[in-house]
């Protein structure tokens, strides 16, 4: 059930903001009423929206005729403290804003409230399941186009192992969808709009199914299936056709609410990321707590293929209540980036990235940096961090790279970038002696780093070298008559380290 406090919280990010209010925000809201000047009827519904009235007066006036919780008036309109008076709240949107997206964020919000009366989630496909189960007395299972399980009827008395399997791990498994494969089930479900018997396979456990597309135009949404000992026809048959019709609405009505709300909470995200003068407010709008946030970045592939693995891990992470789920996210080209309440404390990150992995499929490559903890206004450095951290990713094993622990790594990577941009100095000890080792076969740069990694212990140098150690002698006397080391002054031998390790990098393989 949609209510005031929600609508607050969505149209803020199209720049409303509350004027007035009852003394509570949890006022239920089930209809919408547009205003329409040729029509002398009265409208009636809880959201007024009071198209071409230019008084915030007189839009409170007809929101009161209406008998609306709610009206929405244009910022800028002159306003009395009648306007005021809490018997109505009372919407300040942006002029901006038009009245058709006003409109379509107000319905799309109200007509998934009348579709969660029963508590079940944003379509009730639970509840029809049970319906459509009962009309045609067998058990029924609503998947999406993925194979996983969006609703199932509620009796599990007479289901066979496949089913209870699909129910318990959320999704058909792999080796059941070869088998459905193998039987030419998803051929069919991907252009035809006819019902398909699908013969038992015994030692599979699997019982005979009836399948149907959900389908919306072109688009398949999802299927239903209904575990049947024989094909259904006649009358049970066009239960099951007009069965698929009806999730098809649900299932687009979901996605019209679930996408204005997405696009809501991506350009909150954005905002941080970009860095706002009220980074805390817009924390609040998205509905996050206070205290240190971690921004991941997160990009998926599947073989080649750039796109189709991160739209699905955006819509993972962005499915569900935003009070049910820990961070809030945004999808940029194509990588996913997500704020999460984190501090010192790098778990939650971990966790956060464990579960969207685990949703997506086995043969989705999942790769992730992690910023450092930041306050709100701090986030677009954690965001940077976390870009270059993924950036980093690609050259080092595990799921993702920590900034907190692999900013050694990333400095590095920072000067390699420099170096390849010819910002990196062309003559000193390094390159000298890089130079000379190339045109004469010497081995003076191994030796250099040697030394400077043993902090000049000899014995050490000459054990790394598997030289005696007057030969590290002798070859230090030589690289002094080339280049001017200075190896007594701290900063000069900072230096080298620096450019060795930049040089080393940049010549390993994956790590350029």
């Amino acid at each position: 059930m949609l209510k005031l406090d929600r609508l607050v919280n969505v149209l803020g990010g199209y720049g409303a903001r509350l004027l007035s209010a009852p003394a509570s925000r949890e006022v239920e809201l089930r209809s919408v009423a547009v205003h329409d000047p040729a029509d002398p009827r009265p409208a009636s519904g809880d959201v007024f929206l009071p198209v071409g009235v230019e008084s915030a007066d007189e839009a409170v006036r007809l929101a009161r005729a209406a008998r609306a919780a709610v009206v929405l008036v244009r910022e800028g309109a002159p306003i009395s403290e009648s306007v005021r008076d809490g018997a109505i709240a009372v919407l300040l949107v942006d002029p901006e804003v038009s009245w058709s997206q006003l409109f379509g964020v107000v319905y799309g919000l109200v007509l998934e409230g009348r579709e969660t009366e029963a508590g079940r989630g944003p379509t009730d496909l639970f509840a029809f399941a049970d319906t459509l189960a009962g009309e045609l007395a067998c058990p029924v299972t609503i998947e999406d186009q993925m194979s996983r399980v969006l609703a199932y009827s509620g009796s599990h008395q007479a289901a066979d192992p496949v089913r209870l399997e699909t129910i318990l791990g959320r999704r058909v498994s792999d080796g059941m969808r070869r088998l459905l494969g193998s039987k030419g089930v998803f051929a069919h479900l991907s252009t035809s709009e006819e019902p398909l018997f699908v013969e038992p396979s015994p030692e599979h456990g699997l019982r005979g199914r009836m399948v149907v597309a959900v389908r919306a135009g072109r688009e398949l949404l999802g299927s239903i299936w209904v575990e049947c000992e024989r094909p259904l026809t006649g009358a049970s048959r066009t239960v099951l056709s007009d069965g698929a019709k009806a999730v098809a609405l649900h299932l687009l009505r979901s996605r019209v609410s679930a996408d204005l709300e997405r696009q809501v909470e991506s350009d909150l995200v954005i905002q941080l990321m970009e860095g706002t003068a009220d980074a805390p407010a817009v924390v609040s709008r998205l509905g996050l707590p206070g205290g240190q946030f971690r921004v991941i970045a997160l990009q998926a592939h599947i073989g080649a293929e750039p796109h189709a693995a991160i739209l699905l891990a955006f819509e993972r992470a962005t499915t569900g209540f935003g009070w049910s789920r820990p961070g809030r996210s945004a999808l940029f080209g194509n990588t996913l980036y997500t704020v999460l309440p984190c501090g010192n404390d790098v778990s939650p990150a971990r966790d956060w990235l464990a579960s969207i992995t685990n949703v997506l499929p086995r043969r989705v490559t999942v790769l992730a940096g992690v910023g450092g903890p930041a306050e709100p206004a701090q986030l677009p450095s954690s965001r940077q961090e976390a870009d270059e951290s993924l950036a980093l990713r690609a050259a080092l094993p595990g799921p993702a790279v920590v900034y907190d622990e692999s900013w050694d790594e990333i400095l590095l990577q920072r000067l390699r970038a420099a170096a390849s941009a010819g910002r990196t100095p062309a003559r000193g000890p390094v390159a000298d002696l890089t130079r000379h080792d190339a045109q004469h076969g010497t081995r003076y740069i191994e030796t250099l780093r040697a030394w400077l990694e043993a902090q000049g212990e000899l014995g050490e140098v000459a054990a790394r070298l598997g030289v005696h150690p007057n030969t590290v002698r002798y070859r230090l006397r030589k690289m002094a008559g080339i280049t001017k080391l200075e190896l007594d002054v701290p900063e000069k031998r900072l230096a080298m380290i620096i450019a060795l390790a930049v040089d080393q990098r940049r010549r390993s393989p994956g790590l350029s």
